[in-house]
């Protein structure tokens, strides 16, 4: 606007410089005056903008923004070191989006995640930034400032937690922190047809069936500060809460997130609140620590509460998580350690916004989806924002509700304890799903749904290494692929078709990845070097029917070098349905060596699956006892192309590793799950490489 108004200003000069040389000076003065007024107006219109401008700037200061700035692993959210500093959304018009009912569920999300997520975006800039009859008073005081890990994330006056007030301390009675009220219509009872196979669990919907219409269900905390750790635990007191969620790592990107508020072990004394470590226990995605809570009064100690602290550990540092899988465990696990008398939920990420809202979203979506059979996200997430500001920060967690509820409608929960296995494998084979299916091959066939991500495949695809796969089908998807260290002066050499898969209590605990071929033997070897792997399970002969399945990648007597590594054959014992042999692998350059155990399963016919399971179960109680000798190090599973058989190998150590009294996958589902998203094409048949799963897909 600006440049066109000074566009027409140097029109208006030029046309009075040519009046003035072409001979007109009786008209000299005539031209004079209007050109001081244009340019006059032009100096006042500029002048105006600017300081509507400055006004604007100053206003959308105190709010939080939605960030849109792509970078290679996912989303930034939650920047900067003091500021909640995040790019300005594109305006979008307002609009009104309505309930979704179950059954249109699966076609409400691929319609909006075509276009890379076009329908997501519009729908989350729509939108209320703010509640526009919310103030920060409190928040704001000289006093309470320096209480605020971001100066620009507050609580409203209105739905802010306040502490009882400490004699002789100002503003005592502040934290950031605000009530969260889920209220959520019955509209009809249960559905029973929607407990059917595929829909829900009726083990897991036990979980569900308290926690609606309640005020102050949740409490949405930023991540406490050094500052207000006394103020956290004295909010816990005085809330009666006995179940903390936390949504974020104490450093991500090597910035402070969160200040660590609990001992390591031992008890601490914050301010007036006795904290001591009882017990924890570490799970791939979250880690579960218990407390014992006391509040030491002037009149005496009052009696100990147990308070369970619950960490999700698997939020990436950018984005969102891959899969939903995680935190709906994480949430189903959230449920059922608290109890129905305790006390708001406390629920924190950083800036208690971002994270925090989705996370009480989806809890609060999927109670909606049992009450009502509907569910109604846009309408949820207008009204909690009413109670804190900017709850939900990006269009990325926003789909990634959506994700994790097509994710829990779609599949249900599959883990169960180890004691219900037996019973319900005999449903499985008893239930008839739709189609006549079983409702083994009912779960079987949800599998052969996972959609590959072709688009997340580039570096196995590119010419140099397309040469190092078995089968051009099955490539590792680059957000998890094994990457080798670069050799010096070649290009190409961190690639190998291996992928990490996650164990059930760590992270990344196997190496999924295929027969070596003769020319990426070394590629293997260095693998084993570099990742510092000391088990290798082979699930296939090295000739099955005549073709090569596998290079023979070890020397049948003494050693045999490959490039930079010597293998060394130093033991061979034939068990009942497997060959250990031990070996030690030498890097040359280095003269440095390390103790390798190879464990050949010979169980596995060429066609169809082993003929019983007791042959797989000594193999992965011998792995096992390697494992706790070595150091927990990768596991290297591998068959001919790291496809079907390693599905079965997967879930088996899985159950391994469970243990008496833990929970394990139904039968292969869920873990087959986790190996489908990481591995392309493993285990099934996938005759639709279009969108089908869309609880998976990105």
């Amino acid at each position: 606007m600006v440049l066109f108004l000074i566009g027409i200003t140097i029109a208006v000069n030029n046309s009075s410089h040519e009046n003035q040389t072409a001979g007109n000076p009786t008209h000299q003065g005539a031209h004079v005056l209007p050109s001081t007024l244009v340019i006059s107006l032009l100096l006042i219109i500029v002048v105006l903008l600017t300081i509507y401008c400055l006004r604007f700037k100053n206003h959308r200061k105190a709010l939080v923004t939605s960030v849109d700035k792509k970078i290679p692993n996912g989303f930034m959210e939650e920047q900067g070191e003091q500021t909640v500093v995040l790019l300005p959304r594109s305006p979008s018009p307002s609009k009104r989006y309505f309930p979704i009912p179950l059954d249109s569920l699966e076609d409400e999300y691929r319609i909006r995640s075509a276009d890379d997520g076009k329908l997501f975006r519009e729908e989350f800039n729509s939108l209320p930034c703010y509640y526009h009859h919310g103030s920060f008073e409190e928040a704001s005081r000289e006093h309470n400032r320096e209480k605020n890990r971001y100066p620009n994330i507050l609580p409203y006056d209105h739905s802010r937690v306040v502490l009882s007030h400490l004699d002789g301390h100002l503003c005592s009675d502040y934290i950031n922190a605000s009530y969260i009220e889920v209220s959520l219509c019955c509209k009809s009872a249960w559905n029973a047809d929607w407990l059917a196979i595929g829909k829900c669990n009726r083990q897991y919907c036990f979980f569900f069936t308290q926690g609606f219409k309640e005020k102050n269900k949740f409490i949405a905390a930023q991540g406490p500060k050094l500052e207000t750790v006394a103020d956290f635990w004295r909010m816990v007191w005085e809330q009666k809460t006995t179940t903390i969620v936390m949504l974020t790592n104490l450093k991500e990107r090597k910035e402070d997130k969160c200040f660590q508020y609990w001992p390591e072990k031992g008890c601490w004394m914050y301010g007036n609140v006795r904290v001591a470590m009882e017990d924890f226990t570490v799970l791939v995605d979250y880690t579960i620590r218990k407390f014992c809570v006391q509040y030491q009064g002037s009149d005496g100690p009052r009696a100990p509460r147990l308070v369970t602290q619950l960490h999700f550990t698997s939020w990436p540092d950018f984005g969102v998580p891959f899969s939903p899988i995680g935190m709906l465990k994480f949430l189903k696990k959230v449920k059922a350690v608290n109890p129905s008398y305790a006390g708001p939920i406390v629920v924190h990420c950083s800036a208690g916004v971002g994270r925090t809202g989705t996370f009480i979203v989806i809890d609060s979506m999927i109670d909606m989806m049992h009450m009502e059979q509907r569910l109604d996200v846009f309408g949820f997430v207008s009204r909690i924002r009413e109670q804190r500001c900017q709850l939900i920060q990006t269009d990325m967690q926003y789909s990634f509700i959506y994700q994790a509820l097509l994710e829990y409608y779609l599949y249900g929960d599959t883990e169960l304890d180890v004691c219900s296995l037996e019973g319900h494998l005999q449903r499985l084979h008893n239930t008839r799903a739709p189609h006549d299916r079983l409702g083994l091959e009912e779960e079987f066939r949800k599998l052969t749904n996972v959609r590959i991500m072709k688009e997340n495949m580039r570096t196995g695809n590119l010419p140099a290494n397309m040469k190092k796969n078995r089968v051009l089908q099955i490539i590792p998807y680059d957000f998890n692929r094994v990457i080798l260290s670069v050799k010096r002066g070649q290009e190409f050499t961190d690639y190998i078709n291996a992928s990490f898969i996650d164990g059930y209590r760590q992270k990344d605990y196997f190496i999924a990845t295929q027969g070596p071929l003769s020319h990426t033997v070394e590629d293997f070897w260095r693998m084993v070097w570099e990742w510092r792997c000391h088990s290798i399970v082979m699930l296939t002969e090295l000739k099955e029917r005549e073709q090569e399945k596998c290079f023979q990648y070890w020397p049948s007597e003494g050693s045999v070098t490959f490039g930079d590594y010597t293998v060394e054959l130093t033991g061979d014992t034939q068990c009942e349905t497997f060959t250990l042999k031990d070996m030690v692998l030498t890097y040359r350059p280095e003269k440095q060596s390390q103790h390798v155990r190879h464990f050949h399963f010979h169980g596995w016919p060429e066609i169809g699956i082993p003929a019983e399971g007791r042959g797989m179960i000594d193999i992965i109680a011998a792995v096992q006892r390697q494992q706790q000798q070595s150091g927990n190090r990768p596991i290297i599973v591998h068959c001919s192309s790291n496809g079907g058989e390693q599905q079965s190998d997967g879930a088996g150590v899985v159950v391994g590793v469970g243990g008496s009294g833990h929970p394990v996958p139904a039968l292969v589902l869920r873990m087959a799950t986790r190996w489908e998203e990481k591995r392309g094409r493993a285990g099934g048949n996938h005759q639709n490489d279009g969108y089908r799963r869309s609880g998976v897909s990105s």
